[in-house]
């Protein structure tokens, strides 16, 4: 399961990081605070003329040669600082592998709080969404909150982000809200992200129930996604909801969105547990024989145990004879043999049960017992006796050997065969 939620934090990371940072675009329908809309200024006429130099370059793709022209300005006024504190920042953040300067610099444009509207706006997004991929969570955090404040916008991709950055704190229980005002701005146009970040601090602070809820939810909206099949599957065994789990896991294969390994072999244990083992047995052999199931020596017992327990014993038997000779182990051949015997299988129950002796068991004298049965009902009267007199020499079993003793030497004496 943290295997699971690795991976769905990794596509959340990814997504987050990808996120425009230019900050120019904000949710649709945000609304606008009340404040006054502030004056618009404009550089002074000497620092115009190298900006707008500065500009050409970086226009043509020249950014270091823009960066040398900023550099050298030396302004003397706030507005002008701010300002070309800013047109550097962007070009360091442009430039990759410079967020530090970038950041830098973008402080020291937003800090005065004089910068025009939209250039505030945006240095302030830039600045937080720096911070993120420099992992300066909580820096990033103040810098969202300040955008949110100075622009009365709240869209879904910053309400998940602060989100993001609770959870790199490990501040589990603050990601809800934000993921919850998150998928309120996304509105109608539903996003995946606020959604996997609830459930990771649902499940990562173990509360299950809380998850299942989350997930019942998330599949109504994206029912065409197979993670969600899968994962509110596993969260109702997590609660023991077995039978969720079940109904929730046979829908999902029957949509094809089981995959894996584990995802097939989880919904086969839960058809045993819930006494439908037939179903087990088919679905296991289906994806062994396919090769999407190991075919060891642990799969092909469950395969072997559910076909017995839904009663198909030569399926069951052979299954077993395979599981044998892959392990050579005593007790696998001791329980193809019984199974062959119960299905009458006779010569093939001696076999299987005679290497199984051969290869030591603790409970030879029923062993011993089994051979004699097969042995009298393929009228073998002379091998059954040798072998019920084995079996009386087990405690456990001489009981039982004992009313077959005379029963084999009556018959064999009718029919005339010397024993």
């Amino acid at each position: 399961m943290n295997k699971i939620f690795s991976f769905l934090l990794l596509i959340v990371s990814v997504v987050l990081i990808q996120l425009p940072i230019a900050a120019d675009a904000s949710a649709a329908g945000a609304e606008k605070s009340d404040k006054p809309k502030r004056k618009t200024q404009l550089v002074g006429p000497s620092v115009g003329k190298k900006v707008a130099k500065a500009f050409e370059l970086y226009s043509a793709d020249d950014i270091p040669g823009a960066l040398v022209i900023l550099l050298d300005i030396d302004a003397s006024k706030e507005y002008d600082k701010a300002y070309v504190a800013r047109f550097i920042a962007v070009m360091y953040a442009q430039m990759g592998k410079e967020e530090a300067k970038a950041i830098q610099y973008l402080k020291a444009a937003v800090e005065p709080d004089i910068l025009n509207e939209q250039d505030q706006d945006q240095s302030l997004k830039l600045l937080a969404d720096l911070q993120m991929q420099t992992k300066d969570y909580e820096n990033a955090l103040v810098n969202y909150k300040a955008w949110m404040n100075f622009t009365g916008k709240s869209d879904g991709d910053t309400w998940s982000k602060i989100a993001q950055a609770h959870y790199a704190l490990k501040q589990l229980d603050k990601m809800i809200v934000p993921a919850d005002n998150a998928i309120a701005a996304y509105g109608d146009k539903h996003n995946k992200n606020p959604y996997i970040l609830k459930i990771t601090s649902y499940y990562e602070s173990k509360k299950f129930k809380d998850a299942v809820k989350t997930l019942e939810t998330v599949l109504q909206i994206f029912p065409e996604d197979k993670t969600w099949w899968t994962q509110l599957g596993m969260f109702y065994l997590l609660v023991e909801d077995y039978n969720k789990g079940l109904a929730t896991l046979d829908l999902a294969y029957k949509q094809g969105f089981l995959e894996k390994e584990s995802e097939i072999k989880t919904l086969a244990s839960l058809y045993s547990q819930n006494e439908v083992p037939y179903k087990a047995a088919l679905l296991l052999e289906k994806h062994i024989d396919s090769g999407l199931v190991t075919r060891d020596d642990k799969n092909l017992a469950s395969l072997a145990n559910a076909w017995h327990a839904a009663q198909h014993i030569d399926k069951a038997a052979s299954y077993y004879g395979e599981l044998a000779k892959m392990t050579n182990l005593a007790k696998h051949y001791s329980k193809q043999g019984m199974l062959l015997k119960q299905d009458e299988q006779f010569k093939p129950a001696i076999v299987a049960l005679n290497k199984a002796l051969e290869l030591g068991v603790k409970n030879e004298g029923k062993l011993h017992m089994s051979i004699a049965e097969s042995h009298f009902y393929l009228e073998q009267y002379k091998q059954a006796y040798k072998a019920i007199n084995l079996a009386m020499k087990d405690p456990k079993t001489r009981k039982s050997a004992k009313g077959w003793v005379s029963f084999i030497k009556d018959t064999a004496q009718r029919k005339k065969v010397a024993i």
